[in-house]
C-alpha cells in the first residue's frame, strides 16, 4: 500500500487526457503506469490500474 497513492495519481491524470482530447499525454501515462506497477511489484503495492480503473 505504500505507492498506492502514485497508482490511483497517475490513472486520475490518464483518464483526465483521454477525457479531454489529449491522447498522446494519455499514451504517455500508460507508459508511466506501467512503469509505476513494475517498479513497485513486491512492496505490496495495489493491484494493476488496469483493474482499479473503470473503462
Amino acid at each position: 500500500m505504500r505507492y498506492e497513492w502514485i497508482l490511483d495519481v497517475l490513472t486520475d491524470l490518464r483518464a483526465f487526457a483521454r477525457a479531454n482530447g489529449l491522447p498522446l499525454l494519455a499514451e504517455r501515462l500508460d507508459e508511466a503506469v506501467a512503469a509505476a506497477v513494475e517498479e513497485t511489484a513486491g512492496t505490496g503495492a495495489a493491484a494493476a490500474p488496469a483493474e482499479r480503473e473503470a473503462p
